[in-house]
């Protein structure tokens, strides 16, 4: 069939002349994405350059992250514009400018990022997505993977935490973004222009300015010249604190405990206090007396006492658990508010107001109440199931509204009968078996002892977050008593808890219990 595509007869206008320069933005909201590409293209237009701007919303992370694109070009002499595209195309992009480090990363695997052309200009501050908040265990994301690859991919690279630069000056990250990409030389254009165009902007000019400046003299110098940090390197604890009772904690802390452990001990004693009071602190380091004592007569000196030093750590996490009275007094902090207010930026006048999803089941609230009220609600299964029926249900809940604030200040102020209730009374069962466990294994394997101490990290969150995490420990826990008398104990039991953090369906972690099911039929 003869090929009858219509051609359009346009003529060759002349030379090709040269390539717009390019430059992509990745932004969340609330990081100024789109105030930085306005910036950006009223200073090619200030010096009658031809610039264009588009944006793409995302929804891979958090609310998803933004592309913002720039491209950028002289204008020609007889009048005629360029046309520019829309979207950055891997392996042609001039400046990539990312307001988080996994962003960057991404821009990388996009391929937005190449050694022959590209200044990667990022911070390396981290703002946690969703799924490595309610991963089991350690699920952050390897941050050392993109560093590696910025080395190898971008041609030059300006990285540095420009979210904490921007909030010491009053500001928010897109200025420290500016002075980072004027002070990278890419484009044609003066340090005092960029500052002329922050000049034009309504609010928070002086804040931006400074944020400005302050990044560019980083990025051009490098790190101001460090000075002696030998505390904050090598942290030592105080001699004395001048509350009695905390005193006394800490003199416990210097007494009963190895040097090793001390530090982390005193966190410890700070973070249960702060989750219930001091005298929840004494029953933590009576236990952590104990296990020190059991270290002691295994061997722990000659293991630098890691086995008190991780339960240290992990009995303090053991014992904040989270429960309805933790969430309710977080979710009213002061701090938390301040935190937000920060975040967001607020200015005079503003007020902030925030809507939570709550979801609480009849469990929670049975598991707040003194343990035999509790149990015998329990037992009452037609009440039991007429009450779950108005409980369960999710919520929309305005936190800084009246009604709200007062409930979940009530909630909160619940913690001093905490100790009392059946939620309690479970945990502390738990955390004794898991240290038993722990203490019979210190007799025969020390390192098998540590790994049984780290299975903590397992356990985390509330409601059926938190039986779920369960079930994964009970999982590993029983695997573990499969293999203790084997010579590589320690290295198996830490695959064990590295498959049961890898993957939140466990899948990884039933290939490992299986595995150690086969090896040990075939061994028998």
């Amino acid at each position: 069939m003869k090929d009858k595509t219509l051609m359009s007869g346009l003529r060759k206008q002349g030379d090709a002349t040269e390539r717009p320069i390019s430059v992509a933005i990745v932004a969340m909201g609330g990081q100024g994405g789109a105030v930085l590409t306005t910036w950006i293209v009223a200073l090619a237009e200030a010096h009658g350059w031809i610039a264009q701007s588009t944006s793409v919303p995302g929804v891979a992370q958090r609310t998803g992250a933004t592309i913002y694109y720039v491209e950028m070009m002289q204008a020609s002499d007889d009048g005629q514009r360029p046309v520019l595209a829309q979207m950055p195309t891997p392996d042609d992009v001039d400046v990539v400018i990312a307001a988080e480090f996994m962003e960057a990363g991404r821009s990388i695997l996009r391929g937005l990022v190449t050694p022959d052309r590209t200044t990667l200009i990022a911070s390396d501050h981290r703002a946690f997505s969703t799924i490595e908040k309610i991963a089991p265990g350690d699920g952050i994301a390897d941050s050392d993977a993109v560093t590696d690859a910025i080395g190898v991919v971008a041609q030059k690279e300006i990285v540095f935490d420009m979210q904490a630069m921007a909030i010491a000056h009053g500001s928010v990250i897109s200025s420290a973004l500016f002075g980072g990409l004027a002070a990278a030389g890419v484009l044609p254009f003066t340090r005092e222009a960029y500052v002329d165009v922050i000049q034009t902007g309504g609010k928070g000019i002086d804040a931006s300015t400074r944020a400005f400046n302050a990044a560019f003299e980083r990025a051009q110098n490098g790190p101001a010249q460090k000075q002696a940090q030998a505390s904050a390197d090598h942290p030592v604890l105080p001699a004395q604190l001048t509350d009695p009772r905390a005193d006394e904690l800490l003199q416990r802390i210097k007494a009963e405990l190895p040097a090793e452990a001390q530090l982390m001990a005193y966190h410890g004693v700070q973070k249960v206090v702060d989750f219930q009071d001091t005298d929840y602190a004494t029953e933590y380091l009576d236990q952590l007396r104990d296990l020190t004592v059991k270290d002691t007569h295994n061997g722990g000196a000659q293991h630098n006492y890691a086995f008190t030093e991780q339960a240290a750590k992990h009995l303090a996490n053991a014992m904040c658990y989270d429960d309805v009275i933790r969430v309710a007094r977080v979710k009213t902090a002061a701090a938390r508010r301040q935190r937000i207010e920060s975040e967001m930026n607020l200015a005079d006048g503003q007020v902030l107001d925030t809507t939570e999803f709550m979801h609480p089941r009849i469990e929670e609230v049975c598991g707040m109440l003194p343990a035999g009220l509790a149990r015998a609600l329990m037992t009452r299964k037609g009440l039991y199931n007429w009450l779950d029926r108005r409980v369960n249900k999710g919520r929309r809940v305005k936190t800084y509204s009246l009604r709200w604030f007062l409930a979940l200040q009530f909630v909160g102020s619940l913690k001093g009968m905490r100790r009392r209730s059946l939620r309690h009374q479970n945990e502390v069962a738990h955390r004794d078996a898991w240290l038993d466990e722990a203490s019979d294994a210190l007799t025969g394997n020390y390192g098998l002892a540590v790994e049984i101490i780290r299975y903590r990290r397992l356990i985390k969150g509330y409601s059926d977050t938190h039986e779920r995490a369960h079930s994964k420990f009970d999982k590993v826990m029983s695997a573990t008593r499969l293999i203790k008398k084997q010579t590589d104990a320690a290295e198996q039991a830490r695959q064990l808890l590295s498959a049961a953090i890898s993957d939140a369906d466990g899948h990884a972690l039933e290939c490992k219990i299986e595995e150690i099911w086969s090896l040990r039929q075939i061994s028998s």
